[in-house]
């Protein structure tokens, strides 16, 4: 008996059309702002009617790669691809897995301590300094906290933004291109459950207290990193993130299932 071949499928023009121009935005030929020529010169180039043409766009547009102004000033601008689609995507994935707050969060703190060990093995002059930064700077706004009662907004947003600021040039700086976007799609999507705790905490005493802990905890990082003790950062962050995700397992959204349509 012969073998039994499935029928290949035949990408539709607009596909095709579509991958062209995504191929030319992923290999930057086309950068971030940029408009494409006109629906009339790209039916010409393409050699396709006007329906085909925008139906290339509206896959583009769903994708975030492309966005299409209507009118007759209108066109096509091209986007760059961002963590948050991506983060969309996998945080559906998730959700559908029933992956919780949790377990997000327990992937990140695998993926942070190898970080900072990659960055301690190969630090510049420049990454200490940086980091040193948010710390003085997190090290101020802790003590400013402490003196105002209640805190105000903008110096809950601004803590958490530094605290933030932190860990993504942690990992940012450790130079893996692959790990930065792994991570950077997980906290995308941790980062609205973790800023509604923050916010929900931020009054209570035990908060000041360990954002003072935290930012001890971040001195000391950076001092690791500074005497490329690598194994030192990988043990040290290992161990905060461990802390860090006690405190979140110890709250009722850790155990929440991801949910994007909240």
């Amino acid at each position: 008996m012969s073998p039994q071949f499935a029928r290949a499928r035949v990408p539709k023009t607009a596909e095709i059309i579509a991958s062209n121009i995504r191929r030319q935005i992923v290999s930057r030929e086309l950068k971030e702002g940029d408009t494409l020529p006109s629906e009339i010169d790209l039916m010409q180039q393409f050699g396709v009617s006007r329906p085909t043409l925008r139906e290339a766009f509206r896959i583009l547009e769903a994708e975030s790669l492309i966005s299409v102004r209507r009118g007759s000033r209108g066109g096509a601008q091209v986007m760059a691809p961002s963590l948050g689609v991506a983060a969309r995507y996998v945080g559906l994935l998730l959700q559908m897995e029933g992956t919780t707050i949790g377990e997000v969060y327990e992937a990140r703190a695998l993926m942070e301590p190898i970080a900072a060990g990659m960055l301690a093995q190969r630090r510049t002059r420049a990454d200490v300094a940086e980091l040193t930064r948010i710390v003085d700077e997190l090290d101020e706004l802790t003590s400013a906290i402490a003196e105002a009662k209640p805190a105000a907004s903008a110096d809950q947003l601004r803590w958490a933004g530094l605290s933030r600021s932190f860990h993504e040039q942690v990992v940012e700086r450790a130079g893996n291109r692959a790990l930065k976007v792994q991570w950077g799609v997980l906290c995308d999507v941790t980062d609205t459950h973790m800023a509604s705790q923050l916010n929900q905490s931020w009054s209570k005493p035990p908060t000041l207290t360990t954002l003072r802990k935290s930012v001890r905890s971040y001195a000391r990082l950076v001092k690791f990193i500074e005497e490329k003790d690598v194994t030192g950062a990988q043990e040290h962050w290992r161990a905060h993130m461990s802390t860090a995700g006690k405190i979140l397992a110890g709250a009722a959204q850790a155990k929440e299932i991801v949910d994007l349509f909240e």
